[in-house]
């Protein structure tokens, strides 16, 4: 399944929990309780409209959606409404932490003139930085050196506290794709790199999430970015230095993970720093980034 945070362009009074199907948007609160109905189920449980309260309990709300999905692929549900009727936001638009992993490629870290670390690099992002997948992407007057860097993320489904990594994947919700935007030059100016990762508006993640019955081995996926239509990155998340079930290993030692909470996996070479000569991203640019079996993303640079 493809879950979506979406808005009616004629209602922007709420974001809703919606389902991707045939190119149209399915309202998932609504067609569970179509569903319910078919099968003459009392209503002891609906499942919530809001994303944050559907991530609240990812796994358990995947679950109860899963039995309406057939009802779903064979019936046409009321709530049901095209594509450019819709505005897509970020999947999750609440997330209690995210957490980033830097310098997870081999030949990244090459690029960057950097040493393969024996640990994971962890940062942070914060909810300002997060906008949806056709948002803008805002280029801040304090930065020369914006860059792009298309990565793999993954959504949390349940508490994740010391969690065993051959058990690691079940306390996956389902994968999306983010663009970690960096202001290098911000980045660059302290050993600390959150003042250039977390910016206002600066990182689109979607356009949906995959759920993980979906995609079932995170390890060997095509990932690309393209600038402009000129492709940039190229390369395959089997080539990550610290794997997904490592990671949430990791990270769950030391900090326990919640549901909705959102972990970026690092991006392979072909960054803008990393060209000769570099290439910065400049106000008008188009930034598409492509994950297999997950979908394509494109952003707007957009100059404040």
């Amino acid at each position: 399944m493809k879950l979506v945070n979406y808005r009616l362009l004629y209602d922007f009074a709420e974001e809703r929990i919606g389902l991707f199907w045939k190119d149209c948007i399915v309202d998932v609160a609504s067609a569970y309780k179509e569903y319910q109905k078919t099968i003459n189920a009392p209503s002891i449980y609906t499942l919530p409209s809001n994303p944050t309260a559907f991530f609240a309990q990812a796994n358990v709300h995947i679950e109860l959606l899963m039995n309406a999905y057939k009802y779903i692929q064979a019936n046409t549900v009321k709530a049901t409404y095209k594509m450019e009727d819709v505005r897509l936001s970020t999947p999750v638009p609440n997330p209690s932490k995210i957490i980033c992993v830097g310098v997870n490629y081999a030949d990244h870290v090459k690029e960057m003139g950097s040493e393969i670390s024996p640990f994971p690099v962890l940062f942070s992002k914060f909810n300002n930085a997060l906008i949806g997948p056709e948002d803008d992407i805002h280029k801040s007057s304090l930065t020369e050196k914006l860059d792009y860097e298309v990565e793999l993320a993954l959504v949390i489904g349940k508490k994740a506290s010391k969690v065993n990594e051959s058990e690691a994947l079940d306390y996956i919700a389902g994968y999306t794709i983010a663009n970690d935007s960096s202001a290098r030059d911000l980045q660059k100016r302290t050993v600390q790199w959150l003042q250039g990762k977390s910016l206002d508006h600066s990182t689109p993640i979607g356009p949906w999430i995959v759920t993980k019955d979906e995609l079932q081995n995170p390890s060997n996926l095509s990932i690309q970015s393209y600038v402009n239509g000129e492709l940039r990155q190229s390369s395959n998340t089997k080539h990550l230095i610290f794997t997904v079930p490592f990671l949430i290993r990791f990270i769950s030692e030391l900090i326990t993970l919640n549901p909705g909470d959102i972990i970026l996996t690092g991006t392979p070479d072909g960054v803008g720093m990393g060209m000769n000569p570099q290439s910065f991203l400049e106000d008008g640019d188009i930034v598409k980034v492509e994950i297999e079996h997950i979908g394509a993303m494109q952003n707007k640079i957009s100059q404040q």
